[in-house]
């Protein structure tokens, strides 16, 4: 099978060599349907997480699902029961890049690895927010601040007037071949490399100039997920699914779920395929067709994960046996 980048190749090949300029369009075309969504993060204080997202970084709940077992494709890590799916971003899915909060009940605390770096986004509010919520903050360059979500996760603010487009400007994760994953992240899945720092090592990559970038940063070791492990998300039409399992797999790359149809009831099915990175970062593409009528805003979200926190009563099962959520 042919990957749709091999076969715009083919059709061009017959052509002059300055014909075959048109590839590179071509391609840069295809690619750019590709488009970045969401990175999930393991949260096991929901109530804290809801109050960083919506009352420090000012983002809105874009819709709130609950789920009576786990995801065929690992959405919330490698657990079987009881597990809720938040989404909350700047605004609609169509053209932000939000974050998927997943919530196993059961589970109260996530370890963290080295291996994601941050989430970098632009907005003085947010700033604002945190100091009068006496959410702590730490000043690490010219206008910009660091906080953390609660399970560690850190955001860089910078401390500018939020844009009229996505605030939300790169997720940086940690690599320890730098070379090596920017080759796959080009070669194999079409991202192109939109500044590349050698003193550094870090490279900015994306599938356009006005989506949220992918920032690589080689940590010169071995990167360790640990159990708070997290995952990026990605866009692209449902046809070129198969051929980026194809690629992946020609390459002898990781390919952790095949490609596989998801349901969430009364909604839209959606299909995914599930990649590891060189460095193990979880990877999934979804068709974006199915995947934007899934994702429209629900104007009933901040509603329903209100009712899911309030109904959860967890912690105060676990109380009254003077137990503890487990800790992953």
């Amino acid at each position: 099978m042919l990957t749709a980048e091999q076969s715009i190749a083919r059709c061009v090949h017959r052509y002059s060599v300055c014909d075959r300029r048109v590839y590179s369009g071509i391609l840069s075309r295809v690619m750019a349907l590709r488009r970045a969504l969401h990175f999930v993060f393991k949260v096991g204080d929901r109530t804290r997480t809801a109050t960083f997202y919506r009352d420090v970084l000012g983002m809105k709940i874009l819709r709130h699902e609950e789920f009576e077992e786990g995801c065929k494709a690992t959405c919330n890590g490698p657990y079987d029961g009881k597990w809720s799916k938040t989404m909350v971003g700047f605004g609609p899915e169509d053209d932000h890049f939000v974050a998927e909060l997943t919530y196993n009940y059961g589970v109260g605390e996530y370890r963290l690895g080295n291996d994601f770096l941050g989430l970098t986004l632009q907005s003085s509010q947010a700033v604002s927010n945190a100091k009068r919520l006496n959410w702590p903050l730490t000043k690490v360059g010219d206008s910009i601040y660091m906080t953390e979500a609660p399970g560690g996760y850190r955001f860089f603010l910078i401390d500018k007037e939020q844009p009229n487009c996505d605030p939300v400007q790169k997720v940086s994760l940690a690599v320890s071949d730098l070379q090596r994953s920017i080759h796959y992240w080009s070669a194999l899945l079409g991202m192109k490399v939109i500044e590349k720092n050698e003193d550094k090592k870090i490279a900015l990559m994306g599938f356009s100039d006005n989506q949220c970038k992918l920032e690589l940063q080689d940590i010169g070791g071995d990167v360790e997920h640990a159990t708070a492990f997290g995952r990026i998300a990605f866009a692209c039409p449902r046809d070129q699914l198969p051929d980026i399992e194809a690629i992946v797999k020609k390459e002898k790359h990781k390919i952790l779920t095949p490609l596989v149809s998801l349901d969430t009831p009364g909604k839209a099915t959606v299909e995914v395929v599930i990649l590891a990175d060189p460095d193990g970062h979880e990877i999934c593409f979804v068709g974006d067709e199915a995947f934007r009528q899934l994702s429209a805003m629900d104007p009933k979200g901040n509603e329903l994960l209100d009712k899911a926190m309030a109904a959860d009563k967890s912690d105060e099962w676990f109380a009254k046996r003077n137990k503890q959520k487990a800790s992953a």
